[in-house]
């Protein structure tokens, strides 16, 4: 088990392509597991959307009236995505949306975020699970997957209940492959 310093390390642009393969889509396939949350359109949010191997699943499951706001702190990572929806009617779906490392920088009422393999990068997390929750719209639902071989499992309690505390509830939900997963919907 890598130490917990490698652990919060960003997934550098360069890697980009692992992140983006046949066995993952299909391991993980995006569309079954997009599908009981994100319909026609709804406000999404890919956190962390990396080369956008979800983001344009939820792009194709929102619509023309839907919006998915593709976010990352990685300027590389943005323009793959930019790059495979250009030219495209995605393009007109899909908003690139870069972070920082204080914040992420959006004022909006998401009905869906989804946070795949990116919470155990970021630091300051407290104020990240803040944002999260204000960032929902009443009873939106915040899907957030872990990388088991990253984050332990006490790990991902802790993340959890401080989830928790800022108003969350959780929902049940299926478990995704090699990964820790939770549910979460907003209270309010």
């Amino acid at each position: 088990m890598k130490n917990k310093e490698e652990r919060s390390k960003i997934c550098p642009v360069e890697r980009a392509g692992a992140l983006d393969t046949r066995y993952r889509r299909w391991t993980q396939s995006p569309k079954r597991l997009l599908k009981p949350f994100v319909s026609r359109g709804m406000l999404a949010v890919d956190l962390g959307c990396g080369p956008g191997v979800y983001t344009l699943e939820m792009a194709r499951m929102v619509g023309e009236n839907g919006k998915v706001i593709a976010a990352d702190i990685q300027e590389g990572m943005l323009q793959i995505v930019r790059k495979k929806i250009r030219d495209t009617p995605l393009e007109k779906i899909i908003e690139l949306h870069k972070t920082s490392q204080e914040t992420l920088g959006l004022s909006l009422q998401a009905d869906f975020i989804l946070a795949f393999y990116v919470l155990h990068e970021i630091p300051g997390k407290k104020n990240l699970y803040q944002e999260l929750y204000a960032l929902l719209k009443p009873q939106g639902k915040l899907l957030i997957i872990e990388p088991k071989g990253h984050v332990t499992k006490q790990e991902f309690k802790t993340m959890t209940s401080l989830l928790i505390s800022q108003g969350f509830h959780q929902l049940k939900c299926k478990k995704v492959l090699f990964s820790h997963t939770v549910l979460l919907q907003k209270t309010e």
